[in-house]
Formats: C-alpha cells, sequence, structure tokens
C-alpha cells in the first residue's frame, strides 16, 4: 500500500519539471553542508506546488538550485523532460526562459538606481534582441498592466513604491521573458496581510490567463492553502509529507505537519 505521506509522482504524465534524489548543500569536499537530502517531487503542468516547512527547512535552497544560483551535488532535474541539474551556466541559459525565480524581497532584487522601465526592458533586451524599440516599449507598458500598476509607473524609480508595488514590479520583470513556471521563494511573507491577499490574487489571476505552473515556497501554511494543489513539508532538508492540499489540510500525519498547521493563523 502506498504511504501518502511520502512523495509520490503526481501520476501526470504532463509533467513540467521533475527531481528525482537531490543533495544540495553550500560549501567544498572539506567543508561540505548538506542542507536538502535525497529530494524527490514533481511538478505538473498548470499546478500550483507548495514547498513548506520551518526557516532553515531547505525551501529556498531548492529554488536557487532550480535556476542555477548553487549547483547540484547529486540528483536529477528535468525540464520540459530535458536534464538540466548540471548544466553549466553557458549551457543553462536558454532554460532561463522557461523557468524564473521571484524573490522574497523585491528591494534588494530590484537595483534602486535604475527606473522600472530600464528594470523591464533588460529581460527583453537579453532575451528578445529581435524586438525594435516601439515593440519594446509597448511590451513593457503590457507587463505593467498585467500586474495592475499604470504606465505612468516606468519613469519612476524602485524607491518610490510600497513593498506590494515593488514585488508587483519584480513579478512583471519575471514575466518578461514568458515563462512557464514561476518558483516564488516566499513572495508575501514580508507584506501586510492584506496585501499579501491581493499578490495570492494577482498569481493565480497571472496563472490563468498566462497558462503558468507555480512552484510557491513559504513557512505560512494558512497563505498556502489559499493557492496551493499540492503540498510538500519539508523539515530538516528531509520531505516528510506529500499530498494534495485539501487532503493534507484535512488529514496530516506528521507530527511536524500538525504543528505548522496549528501555528498558521486562520484567514
Amino acid at each position: 500500500m502506498v504511504n501518502r505521506s511520502l512523495p509520490q509522482p503526481s501520476g501526470n504524465s504532463n509533467l513540467l519539471l521533475s527531481c528525482q534524489n537531490l543533495h544540495l548543500g553550500y560549501g567544498g569536499i572539506a567543508n561540505w553542508k548538506s542542507v536538502v537530502k535525497d529530494l524527490t517531487f514533481d511538478v505538473a503542468n498548470g499546478e500550483t506546488l507548495a514547498l513548506v516547512g520551518e526557516s532553515g527547512s531547505g525551501k529556498s535552497t531548492v529554488a536557487k538550485s532550480l535556476v542555477k544560483l548553487i549547483p547540484v551535488k547529486e540528483g536529477s532535474i528535468q525540464l520540459d523532460g530535458d536534464e538540466v541539474a548540471h548544466l553549466n551556466s553557458d549551457d543553462f541559459a536558454p532554460y532561463r526562459k522557461r523557468i524564473q525565480l521571484i524573490f522574497q524581497d523585491p528591494w534588494r532584487a530590484l537595483n534602486p538606481r535604475v527606473k522600472v522601465r530600464e528594470l523591464l526592458e533588460e529581460p527583453l533586451d537579453l532575451h528578445f534582441p529581435e524586438l525594435d524599440r516601439p515593440a519594446r516599449r509597448e511590451k513593457v507598458k503590457s507587463l505593467l498592466d498585467s500586474v495592475h500598476l499604470e504606465a505612468a509607473s516606468l519613469d519612476r524609480y524602485p524607491s518610490e513604491f510600497s513593498g506590494g508595488q515593488r514585488q508587483r514590479i519584480l513579478i512583471a520583470r519575471s514575466l518578461a521573458v514568458e515563462p512557464k513556471l514561476l518558483v516564488c521563494d516566499e513572495p508575501v511573507s514580508a507584506l501586510d496581510v492584506s496585501i499579501q491577499a491581493q499578490l495570492l490574487d494577482l498569481l493565480a489571476e497571472l496563472k490563468s490567463s498566462r497558462d503558468l505552473t507555480l512552484l510557491f515556497i513559504s513557512h505560512d501554511l494558512a497563505v498556502v492553502q489559499q493557492i496551493a494543489d499540492r503540498v510538500l513539508v519539508l523539515k530538516k532538508g528531509e520531505a516528510v509529507e506529500f499530498k494534495d492540499s485539501s487532503e493534507l489540510f484535512r488529514n496530516p500525519e506528521h507530527p511536524y505537519t500538525k504543528s505548522l498547521i496549528e501555528a498558521c493563523p486562520k484567514w
């Protein structure tokens, strides 16, 4: 009998991302620090998978490994069926259009000395050099409109916006290359609850309108309950429970999952 509390494949042959037996960490041979151990999960096209756990559980390490910010020590990462785990930065470059990372802190992720227009044009210049200036300007306006910010925002600096607005700019920048998968690393944790709800609604809207797939990383199960189709629970770098979202909240099996649910605020 299958133990539904442990990571199981989705059973969907239409997989966008498949990670097998990932071992992740930091340092060299002599000072290696293991963070994630033997992690296996997949994400089907069009779904939202939440990766949850306390600080230090390895969630952000997984996110960074998917976009080559840290190397994979062991294991497999397949994106659209292509093995990418051990590609170097140059060989991975074509895949950056398929997968984008949204960081937790938009202030650190956005250059405060560069206007919004330039922030949005930069990925277009890199990945769509064939666009002429008028087409690029139209694309930038469309990106801003998709996250419900006015065109006048283009000539302002990130410091002139609220935290929620800066996160919208960061989302727009991620959408510029027309990705298939958004890896959202605690994208609402620094925001007020009311702004969190607005950003979650925006992500749901974008997922539907742009046919996106989401890997949503959070420590807050109250947020996860709003958005996830399936939930993978990490504890100290190891998966302890992996279920459909409704089933997990109705019938958590692992004591760690139960403690996370009991600790989260009720919306």
